[in-house]
């Protein structure tokens, strides 16, 4: 068996913690290059999915995301909520109305997510944004499923590149979003929305541990 929607809603429902528990430290980092609003922002955002699941529970993978994307677009401001909103749609378009998704269907969706991102923000990797966290996560599931990895590998080889990627931006000269306005001064400084990437991905592996996430 694949992943399913009890994934997918556990998935949202681990966002939301990581998002509670990571507010302060998204909301320093955010404040260091940023407009010190990130998590709080984000952590508004996924009360509002959380509750949109709870008003409509979904019954596909997609259906899951693309509420989650409805809420933050609406409840998120400044440029995390249409970013992450676009992601969230995005992915839930590549899924349709699967069911039982297999480390393809997942590299699906994390590409589908990322590009909505870039097509979004107009970022490229290296520009310190979650694209650093992005991008890395879709190269390292992609490897899992062209290796034949099923799709809790291909989530948990995704966190954990973001993760690093995230890390990687602390030394980068920001070129895109309200850092690239600091010039040399935003280097020394991780991007909270390379961050909160890998927190969500990282809350999307943990997901598919709890759930079983072989191929199907």
């Amino acid at each position: 068996m694949g992943l399913g929607v009890d994934w997918a809603v556990g998935w949202l429902k681990l966002s939301a913690e990581a998002m509670a528990e990571h507010r302060t430290e998204l909301i320093e980092l955010d404040r260091a290059i940023g407009d010190s609003d990130h998590g709080e922002n984000m952590d508004r955002g996924f009360q509002a999915v959380l509750q949109k699941l709870d008003e409509s529970p979904p019954e596909t993978p997609g259906a899951a995301l693309k509420a989650a994307a409805m809420a933050l677009m609406s409840k998120v401001g400044g440029a995390a909520g249409p970013l992450y909103g676009t992601a969230y749609l995005r992915a839930a378009t590549a899924l349709g109305d699967a069911t039982d998704l297999d480390a393809a269907a997942v590299l699906s969706a994390l590409v589908a997510a990322r590009d909505g991102v870039v097509a979004r923000g107009k970022a490229e990797p290296g520009d310190k944004t979650m694209i650093d966290a992005w991008t890395p996560a879709v190269e390292a599931a992609l490897k899992v499923a062209d290796d034949g990895g099923d799709a809790l590998a291909a989530l948990e080889a995704a966190a954990e590149a973001a993760e690093s990627g995230a890390v990687a931006t602390e030394p980068l000269v920001a070129r895109k979003g309200r850092a690239s306005y600091l010039g040399e001064r935003s280097a020394g400084h991780r991007d909270p929305g390379a961050q909160s990437t890998a927190l969500l991905l990282r809350a999307a592996a943990a997901a598919a541990a709890a759930s079983g996430g072989t191929a199907a």
